[in-house]
């Protein structure tokens, strides 16, 4: 074989332990696609479920810098930017220079803002439940305490 020559590549027939089924990250991927589908079909103000989470972290905490919202709603400096720039373009979030540091952009809800998460709540509330309404009570709750382990 050249040096440069690509390795044939190894066969895994199924009777060698790898069966897609029953791994972690296909099986989490299906809820986590049951769930999107649950959660588009049931919230109001078609947001998206970062959207969400972002309305509900700033009526939570009030106004906050976009750094915080970021690190408070787990989303990188992009993509909380990206997210809170729609939600300002819809209405929902306002943006203004925090008097204390002029670089520092501080956002908080508006009253279309404090209306929208005020309706999408009840919903979240209802798309949890529905996501997770397969399992018995007992089942849920373990099932929450080791999703939280794996984060």
């Amino acid at each position: 074989m050249k040096p440069n020559a690509a390795k044939p590549i190894a066969r895994v027939t199924p009777d060698e332990g790898y069966r897609l089924e029953e791994q972690v990250g296909y099986i989490l991927r299906q809820a986590s696609q049951r769930h999107a589908a649950i959660f588009a079909a049931r919230i109001p103000e078609q947001l998206t479920t970062t959207q969400f989470a972002t309305l509900v972290r700033l009526q939570e905490v009030g106004p906050c810098s976009q750094n915080q919202l970021g690190r408070l709603t787990a989303m990188d400096a992009a993509t909380i930017k990206g997210v809170t720039d729609r939600l300002i373009q819809r209405g929902f979030v306002e943006a203004k220079v925090d008097p204390e540091d002029g670089r520092r952009r501080m956002l908080a809800l508006t009253p279309a803002g404090l209306d929208a998460v005020a309706r999408a709540i009840p919903a979240g509330l209802e798309i949890s439940a529905e996501t997770l309404e397969p399992l018995s009570a007992e089942e849920r709750a373990q099932f929450m305490a080791l999703l939280k382990k794996l984060r």
